[in-house]
């Protein structure tokens, strides 16, 4: 018989996988000694065991039959018992975190006697009727899918028939209705009467929570965080304690450090007379933590002590569920917590610098792609203070956001797919927000706090934003909120601050951040640790000092046709192309070589020593052409062609498949005088800076080569124009002259390429393209559904398909290196500046990674993890848990 269950005297954290974080958690709290309520877990094998026969095994019905026989004989209660009444809670918990994306029921066991028994044992019936009505409305609205909405609606018409504000305000009889109302809304549903037997309350529940993994918000959070869809839940079962027996009773949440700034200080919110749900569910706004100090300074000692020791424990900031039942104090949860970027690299940093991890935990810690959203544009101080604030709220996460408002996670995410930038503006969130969340710039809501789930999700998926903007009044039917007198329509504009908790009107115009404190000492770390030089693709100075500013190593990918579509240098592009004879390309090649050396020597000598590696030109002839006819009349007035002639010439140059055609190197055998004109313009660059006293190694790379003698080819021509410019001058520089891998046949015969080539870089945008059959600028109508329906993993021109086209650039760098064993490996196509595709680039030993400016940062950082991971370093859990 397999073991589904487990004591939580029987687990420890390393056991994550099997009883999921929660249950691990839990047992390793239980062996700590600190005060966790009694219970057990049912394994993730259980899991995978019902959503292969959608039921509950026999062998795992006995064992929990046994397991509840124990649980009452640790409690001293009895399930359905009317002397001594055990109540549990079913609870989920998959191995990575998913907070709110699956179910929880609480107060199993109550019904109509029950619930009578725990009023006379514990004095106190409106404690038991509360407890009560909280079970018919988890339950029914988990397990039989009722709606939510209606047993909202039956305590919104009571309290507003009595004048209450609060719930805390329902008293045992009001209650005593409240619980009647509920049990119709059920009779009045296919579903039937609630179940009054305990026993069928808990087989009902752990089916839902097993259900619950595959619920449309769970998949959707796991494939926003790349989750694997195998993992699957494991189930606790636990003795209930109550935070809602009273004032001297409550529940929380704690952050051991702050986890929207990163701040070393307990951080956290409570409710008094209140369950969990109440907290995170954001319709009641807590107290800070802080208060506990005054109100029950005993108890906050407890806290603070307990947060430190589990920190210390799991050496990460920890995120705690606790209750206070009758002034006495149990922990429910300890985690890992979600955190803002900003907040994940201060702790990384700090804790580091306190002695509780080393640099290389630090660096396995942090989510790459985090790093993005620390560098996302903040506000432009000018530009703020000309704006008047609106409304203020807490400031949940960090970071400046502008769009238009929508009320619903289904408007949100249509708008959205429209092209618009959305900020979600709800009175709370809850799990079934999560479409509309993740595709939202910004995420502002009138109620909750800062433990609530739209400030925990927020900070998670790295989006701005703020909670408990209490101003705001939001009425969903009318699709608009009010602010005193201003009005807020569906589609406004609104810009947030998520540092400072302000929501104003209209577009408030950002300015770039750089890369500065903690950030800057981590990636300094990184650049310790990496093996891969992290390079940048750029072809003005603008994007190349954007890249230095981010420490690149240089430019691993120059791409020269970009310079030519200003307008002044396309007429002289166009003039070459339509020119019917090299006699008369020279008067254009002349005008574009001086512009061309001027770009290479700003390149060139903002690099300093750093290396640049310059493309020759890539792309049909046909691109540079004029393709309606008002361009054809402007160009024919620009250059004095006729437009029948320029007609004659786009029609000579139209090719059916133009990405496999007359481009690249092919280029450079039909019209060898332009690339003899990029490398006299890259030596006279080079030259005029070697008179300036900085030395330039020029390194130039040939794109779309597929065999060594065409390589070959390409290679003596550019090497003449070397010789020729370096003779002149009478110096000598040196230079590499490389290839850009992208064809397949290179690939197979990279052995033969080395010969003639000083370097090879792959272009993997053209390899993908190649080894698929796919065409690049036309996967967007069948690829959503290839990944949808699970054909390919990813869209292999944003994370590299190591099967395939990986495959491919392995046989080319190993047989490259039989040829020449020190051969120089990089990589400049989309994939440069992946995190998944970097820990690849890593084992097949590339040298160096090209990415876009704004990558550097993130590739620099997967550079260092990829070396770390590849060396065997200690590899705790990715911590960040950002987006």
């Amino acid at each position: 018989m397999s073991k589904f269950i487990y004591n939580f005297s029987e687990g420890n954290k390393d056991m994550r996988d099997l009883l999921g974080g929660k249950g691990a958690n839990l047992a390793e709290m239980t062996h700590l000694g600190l005060p966790v309520p009694h219970g057990f877990t049912i394994t993730t094998e259980a899991c995978h065991a019902y959503q292969r026969t959608l039921s509950l095994s026999s062998d795992l019905l006995t064992q929990l039959d046994a397991s509840i026989a124990q649980l009452s004989q640790e409690t001293g209660k009895q399930f359905d018992s009317h002397d001594n009444t055990l109540l549990i809670s079913v609870r989920s918990g998959a191995a990575i975190s998913m907070p709110g994306m699956m179910d929880t029921i609480l107060n199993i066991g109550l019904n109509d006697q029950t619930v009578k028994a725990l009023a006379q044992t514990t004095n106190n019936e409106r404690f038991a009727y509360d407890s009560y009505r909280r079970l018919l409305a988890m339950f029914g609205n988990v397990v039989y899918g009722l709606d939510e909405a209606a047993f909202d609606q039956v305590l919104t018409d009571i309290k507003r028939k009595n004048g209450y504000a609060s719930d805390l305000e329902l008293t045992a009889e009001d209650l005593k209705q409240v619980v009647t109302e509920f049990k119709e809304i059920y009779q009045t549903s296919d579903k039937g009467n609630f179940p009054q037997d305990p026993k069928t309350q808990l087989l009902a529940a752990i089916n839902a929570v097993f259900e619950s993994w595959n619920n449309h918000r769970a998949q959707v959070y796991r494939k926003q965080n790349h989750i694997s869809e195998n993992l699957g839940t494991g189930v606790n079962v636990q003795e209930m304690v109550f935070g809602n027996a009273g004032e001297n009773s409550g529940t929380g949440v704690a952050f051991t450090r702050n986890p929207a700034t990163g701040e070393k200080a307990l951080f956290g919110e409570y409710l008094l007379n209140a369950q969990g749900e109440d907290v995170v569910s954001g319709v009641r706004t807590p107290q800070d933590v802080g208060v506990l100090k005054t109100e029950m300074p005993a108890l906050y000692d407890q806290l603070a002590e307990t947060a430190e020791k589990l920190e210390t424990h799991y050496q990460d900031m920890q995120d705690l569920e606790f209750t206070i039942e009758k002034g006495k104090m149990f922990l429910l949860q300890a985690r890992d917590g979600k955190r803002t970027a900003y907040a994940a690299v201060k702790i990384a940093v700090d804790q580091v610098n306190e002695g509780l991890i080393t640099k290389k935990q630090a660096l396995l810690r942090i989510e790459p792609d985090a790093i993005s959203a620390m560098l996302h544009p903040e506000f432009d101080k000018e530009a703020l203070a000309a704006h008047q604030i609106l409304t203020t709220g807490l400031p949940a996460s960090p970071g400046a956001a502008t769009g238009q408002v929508y009320f619903t996670a289904a408007d949100a995410k249509q708008a959205s797919e429209a092209g618009h930038p959305v900020v979600l503006l709800r009175q709370d969130t809850s799990p079934e927000d999560i479409d509309g969340m993740i595709v939202s710039q910004a995420i502002v809501t009138s109620r909750g706090g800062m433990t609530s789930h739209a400030a925990v999700v927020s900070r998670g998926m790295g989006a701005t934003g703020v909670v408990g903007a209490h101003e705001l009044n939001v009425d969903y039917q009318a699709k608009e909120a009010k602010v005193k007198q201003q009005i807020i329509h569906e589609g406004d504009w609104v810009s947030v601050n998520g540092t400072t908790g302000d929501l104003y009107l209209g577009q408030i115009k950002t300015t770039e951040v750089t890369v500065k404190g903690d950030l800057s000492v981590l990636l300094e770390w990184a650049k310790e640790y990496s093996r891969m030089g992290v390079y940048t693709n750029a072809d003005t100075p603008k994007d190349f000092q954007k890249a230095l500013d981010y420490d690149a190593d240089g430019i691993g990918l120059t791409r020269t046709e970009h310079m030519f579509f200003k307008p002044e240098r396309l007429v002289q592009m166009r003039r070459l192309i339509l020119a019917e004879d090299a006699e008369g390309r020279k008067d254009p090649l002349a005008k574009l070589l001086q512009m061309q050396q001027g770009d290479f020597y700003e390149l060139y000598k903002l690099a300093e020593h750093k290396e640049v590696t310059i493309r020759l030109l890539d792309p049909p002839l046909h691109e540079f052409l004029p393709h309606d006819e008002k361009e054809v009349a402007e160009v024919s007035e620009q250059t004095g062609i006729s437009t029948s002639k320029i007609k004659e010439r786009v029609s000579s140059l139209k090719e059916l498949n133009p990405m496999l055609g007359h481009r690249g190197d092919r280029l450079a055998v039909t019209f060898p005088d332009i690339y003899e004109m990029q490398v006299q313009a890259i030596m006279t660059a080079a030259l005029k800076l070697a008179n300036e006293g900085l030395k330039v190694a020029p390194h130039i790379m040939i794109p779309l080569t597929d065999s060594k003698i065409e390589m070959a080819w390409v290679r003596e021509l550019v090497v003449n124009q070397i010789d020729q410019a370096t003779k002149a001058a009478g110096v000598t520089l040196d230079y590499t002259v490389g290839t850009m891998m992208e064809m397949p046949r290179a690939c197979v015969t990279a052995d033969q390429v080395a010969e003639e080539s000083d370097f090879f870089s792959f272009g993997t945008n053209d390899l993908t393209q190649l080894t698929f059959g796919y065409s690049r600028d036309d996967v967007g109508s069948f690829m959503p559904e290839y990944i949808k329906k699970g054909l390919l993993p990813a869209d292999p021109f944003q994370t590299v398909d190591t099967e395939g086209v990986g495959a491919l650039m392995k046989i080319a760098i190993d047989k490259g290196r039989q040829t020449k064993p020190q051969l120089p490996i990089g990589v400049c196509g989309e994939v440069g500046g992946d995190p998944a595709s970097i820990e690849f680039f890593e084992q097949i030993g590339v040298t160096y990674v090209s990415c876009s400016p704004y990558r550097v940062p993130v590739a620099r950082l997967a550079a260092a993890q990829a070396h770390l991971r590849q060396a065997g370093a200690e590899t705790p859990a990715l911590a960040a848990k950002t987006a």
